[in-house]
C-alpha cells in the first residue's frame, strides 16, 4: 500500500495519539511548544482510503543564514514499525521534508531491541569481563528489531553513534530503565524493590518525609535544587523558563501530562521531580536533590510516591528514562544505574536514533559541528 504525507492539525494529531495506549511524550503536539528554537509541524500518513494511519511531530531547526533545516522526529514517528512495506511509510516522509528544506532527517524508532532484568544488570556490574551492558547476556531479545535495523541501513539510514563514552548521545537515550506496572498490585511492585530501596522508603516514612504534588508556583523551589544537582553532577542546567514553558504547554493539552513532586522535611524541600504521562506510559523526567539531610532518603521516597501515583493512573510502565551502558566503576553514572536497577524493573535498549542525509555536504558539516561540541 502507498501512503500520502501531509500536514495535519494539532487536533487531528492529538486525537490520533489519544486513541493509542501510548506514544512518546515527545510525539504529542504540545511538545513542539516546549521547543521554541525549533519550528514544529504535525505530519499525517494517509492511506489509499483517505484514513489517517500514522502521525509524527517533526521539529525543524534552521541553519544560521540558510533556509535549510535539520528535521527531527524524537522517539517517532508514530507509524507501524513492524510493517512489511516500511519503505512506503518512510519514503513519502523524506520527500515531504526535503521539499520543506530539510538537509538531514533524524528519527528515533520507538522499537525495543533487548531487555535485562534487574538481576541481570546486577550480575553484569559485578562481572569484571563486562565493560558495557551490551556485553552481558540479555534476558529478552526482539529478533524483528535486528531485521528492522538491517532494513533501515539498506534504505540509506545511518545509526547515530553515542556522543560520549558513557553511552549518552546528544539526542534521546538509547538505554533506559523501566518498571512494568500492568497487571501488578502495589504490594507486588513493592516486593520487587531491592532491600536497600525498601529500607530507605521505610526510613523516610519514619523520619517524617512528606511527598506532595506542587504547582507552577513551586517550580522555582524545584529549580534551586536542580541547579545544585547540576553543579554536583557536572552538567549544564536548563533555564527556569524552560520548565515554566514545559508546565504551561503540556498541562494546557492535558492536566495530567506533567506533574511536579516535592519531598518536604522539617520545613525544607530536599528533593523534587517532574513526571510526564501519555496514555499508559509514565516517565520520571527531571530530578533534583540537595546534599543536605540525605540520610532521611528523600529520593527513594519521591520515586515510590510517583510509582504509586502512576499505578493509580492505570499506567502500564514507569519509565526512569536514560541510563549509562558503561559498567566502568570509575564512571559516576554507574551509581545512577545501580539506583534505578534497585527498583526491580529492567534495563531496555531501543533501536537508537537514525539519520538520513538529504544533502551530504551539509550533513557532514553538522556531524563535524556536533563532534566538536
Amino acid at each position: 500500500m502507498s501512503y500520502r504525507l501531509k500536514a495535519i492539525t494539532r487536533e487531528e494529531h492529538l486525537a490520533f495519539v489519544t486513541a493509542r495506549s501510548s506514544v512518546s511524550h515527545m510525539q504529542v503536539p504540545s511538545w513542539g511548544d516546549v521547543k521554541p528554537d525549533w519550528r514544529a509541524e504535525s505530519l499525517g500518513w494517509i492511506d489509499g482510503n483517505g484514513r489517517l494511519v500514522g502521525v509524527g511531530l517533526v521539529l525543524l531547526r534552521p541553519l544560521p543564514k540558510l533556509k535549510r533545516y535539520l528535521a527531527y522526529l524524537p522517539e517517532g514517528p508514530v507509524i507501524d514499525w513492524a510493517a512489511a512495506d516500511l519503505e512506503q511509510w518512510l519514503r513519502p516522509m523524506l520527500a515531504y521534508l526535503k521539499q520543506r528544506g530539510a538537509f538531514t532527517v533524524k528519527m528515533g524508532p520507538p522499537v525495543v531491541v533487548r531487555r535485562w532484568s534487574a538481576e541481570a544488570v546486577k550480575a553484569a556490574i559485578a562481572d569484571p569481563q563486562a565493560r558495557r551492558l551490551g556485553d552481558a547476556e540479555a534476558t529478552e531479545q526482539e529478533p524483528h528489531a535486528v531485521d528492522l535495523a538491517d532494513r533501515l541501513r539498506r534504505m540509506g539510514w545511518q545509526r547515530t553513534e553515542p556522543g560520549s563514552e558513557d553511552g549518552f548521545a546528544a539526542g534521546q537515550p538509547r538505554y533506559v530503565f523501566q518498571v512494568p506496572l500492568a497487571g501488578r498490585s502495589l504490594e507486588d511492585i513493592h516486593r520487587s524493590l531491592n532491600q536497600q530501596w525498601r529500607r530507605n522508603i521505610k526510613k523516610a516514612e519514619k523520619a517524617g518525609v512528606k511527598v506532595v504534588q506542587g504547582g507552577y508556583e513551586d517550580l522555582p523551589a524545584f529549580y534551586d535544587l536542580y541547579v545544585e544537582t547540576a553543579e554536583r553532577d557536572k552538567f549544564i542546567p536548563r533555564p527556569l523558563a524552560y520548565f515554566q514553558r514545559m508546565w504551561t504547554a503540556l498541562r494546557a493539552e492535558d492536566a495530567d501530562r506533567m506533574r511536579l513532586y516535592l519531598a518536604h522535611y522539617e520545613g525544607d524541600v530536599l528533593a523534587a521531580a517532574t513526571m510526564l504521562t501519555v496514555g499508559e506510559h509514565v516517565w520520571y523526567s527531571y530530578g533534583a536533590s540537595t546534599s543536605r539531610k540525605r540520610e532521611v532518603q528523600p529520593n527513594n521516597a519521591i520515586q515510590w510516591r510517583m510509582m504509586c501515583d502512576a499505578h493509580e493512573l492505570g499506567a502500564a510502565v514507569y519509565d526512569f528514562r536514560g541510563i549509562t551502558d558503561t559498567l566502568d566503576e570509575g564512571n559516576h553514572l554507574l551509581g545512577l544505574l545501580r539506583f534505578k536497577s534497585g527498583s526491580g524493573g529492567h534495563a531496555v535498549e531501543y533501536l537508537g536514533e537514525w539519520d538520513y542525509p538529504l544533502n551530504k555536504v551539509l550533513h557532514k558539516a553538522l556531524d563535524l559541528y556536533m563532534s566538536r561540541r
